[in-house]
């Protein structure tokens, strides 16, 4: 991650160019990879730290789809959070951008979730 600071205390994070595609996006081509870097949303750090509200899990049907080939989530923990929500879990061979790299895996899962 590059890290840069902002305001007072606030630092946000991005994914570095040289590392972009093949941490995040590697099964893209790397014109498609380069774009997607250059407007990459930046995540503020204290996030990581921050507890969340109630999960929606709990109270609503879910559904995962698992990037075997992600980086960035590993699949252990992807599978780990699918079972722990009780999601009715499907995997394809993708990075962690899935609905980029495989949209017809993932336009079958939200197709299987809403019918």
């Amino acid at each position: 991650m590059d890290f840069r600071p902002y305001g007072e205390g606030l630092v946000d994070g991005y994914i570095k160019k040289e590392l972009f595609h093949d941490v995040f996006a590697g099964d893209l081509p790397r014109a498609t990879a380069e774009l997607m870097w250059a407007g990459q949303r930046p995540a503020d750090v204290r996030t990581l730290g921050e507890p969340s509200g109630a999960p929606a899990w709990k109270t609503i049907p879910s559904w995962y789809l698992v990037g075997r080939d992600d980086k960035v989530l590993p699949p252990a923990a992807q599978r780990f959070m699918a079972r722990r929500a009780g999601a009715r879990t499907f995997e394809a061979d993708t990075s962690h951008v899935a609905m980029i790299a495989q949209p017809g895996a993932t336009a079958a899962l939200i197709k299987r979730a809403a019918g």
